[in-house]
């Protein structure tokens, strides 16, 4: 009989997470497709949503924090950066830390903006997994949390 709370053999744990991995992938997809129709009547990118998101969450930040963040290219963020900043929801302030590169804040329109797509989103998530329980959430962000950082590792390599 096995123990379902006993921590799993190395091979059985890597046939558990493949079946993660099996899901995270469409439901990653799926989630996007469905942000992208909700953003296109905001006039948002899923790009700049991610920015406009990390600036909600963590404050004002460098464009390569941002990018660090989210594991994708400098380059990539600048481009969402100013693509917001084109759209007056972002703006460069000085920062202290470090004279050449600034920090990006939002600014009221960019609060408002991503203010209204979280609500939106959360309105929808609301009807997802009825009898879902915070254990379940928090095992769920447990086990994710540490795929992210094996990976994390494997990219260091």
């Amino acid at each position: 009989m096995n123990d379902i709370d006993a921590p799993l053999p190395p091979d059985a744990l890597a046939r558990r997470l493949t079946e993660v991995y099996d899901l995270v992938g469409p439901l990653y997809r799926r989630a996007q497709r469905g942000v992208e129709q909700g953003l296109a009547a905001d006039g948002l990118s899923v790009g700049v949503r991610a920015v406009l998101t990390m600036l909600r969450r963590g404050g004002p930040m460098t464009v390569p924090q941002m990018g660090r963040a989210q594991a994708i290219s400098r380059q990539f963020v600048q481009r969402m950066v100013n693509d917001a900043a084109a759209q007056g929801l972002v703006e460069s302030i000085p920062n202290p830390a470090h004279r050449r590169s600034s920090l990006i804040r939002l600014t009221d329109r960019g609060r408002d903006a991503i203010d209204a797509v979280l609500d939106r989103e959360h309105r929808l998530l609301r009807e997802v997994g009825q009898g879902l329980t915070d254990a379940d959430v928090t095992t769920c962000l447990r086990v994710l949390g540490a795929m992210l950082t094996a990976l994390d590792h494997v990219a260091d390599a």
